[in-house]
């Protein structure tokens, strides 16, 4: 597939979430609009609640009743991997065997598996069930799941929720590292502040009882300086005011 070279166009004019039981009918996004450019990581953050996880479903067309156009340009189908809060590996298959799965029969991208493998420490896990690995090592299979796919688009809903602070952290640098060796278009949800500046080129911050962006800032950590936590919180700072 030919490099992306169009950028991500997004225009939720309005997302409801309609009545139900004794809920009312609820206006969850308004005017959202922003554009994606081609290898950018793009976090998106806000309260817990405010529709982040909701505004990346409907980018990847898991919620089409919505308001708007999300345009990708150019022709043709896009390549898309979508790394969930909850690993989702299949506890019947083994590690290789859940990531081989994300590709069709046949497929060459088969023989970047191994490499993967070793890459997020899983090597010798490949013929391990998921039942029989920890948390952390079940969110390494879903990233080499998700990189082994090529995507031009790597959606991610707070992948590194719930985990204690070192697994966290440990996961951040390898997607850093993954994402620097292998270049895709990434939008990310988290409401982790630090985490957000860590990974980001950019942060959209969501606000408002209706949720629509209340800041577009860009991050300039190099890559090197992501794995750096001083100069995170150095960042954070000068972003957030906190850090």
């Amino acid at each position: 597939m030919a490099p992306l070279t169009h950028p991500l166009r997004v225009n939720v004019k309005e997302k409801l979430f309609p009545a139900v039981g004794q809920r009312s009918e609820m206006l969850v996004l308004k005017d959202i609009a922003f554009q994606v450019e081609p290898g950018s990581f793009v976090v998106i953050t806000g309260p817990s609640g405010c529709g982040k996880s909701t505004l990346l479903n409907i980018i990847a067309g898991l919620d089409k009743d919505y308001e708007g156009t999300i345009d990708f340009g150019g022709n043709g189908e896009r390549r898309f991997a979508y790394v969930f809060q909850a690993p989702r590996l299949l506890p019947w298959r083994t590690v290789y065997e859940n990531i081989a799965l994300a590709l069709p029969k046949g497929d060459p991208r088969l023989a970047n598996i191994p490499e993967l493998l070793e890459r997020v420490g899983l090597k010798e896990a490949a013929t391990a069930y998921p039942e029989m690995i920890s948390l952390g090592m079940q969110r390494r299979a879903a990233l080499a799941r998700a990189f082994v796919l090529e995507p031009e688009f790597l959606l991610m809903d707070e992948p590194f929720v719930s985990l204690d602070d070192p697994t966290a952290q440990g996961l951040r640098e390898l997607l850093v590292e993954l994402w620097s060796r292998r270049p895709t278009t990434v939008l990310f949800v988290t409401h982790d502040r630090s985490e957000a500046v860590m990974l980001g080129t950019r942060i959209l911050r969501l606000g408002g009882a209706s949720a629509s962006i209340v800041e577009d800032i860009p991050v300039t950590l190099s890559i090197a300086d992501r794995t750096d936590r001083d100069k995170v919180h150095a960042e954070q700072k000068r972003i957030f005011g906190d850090g």
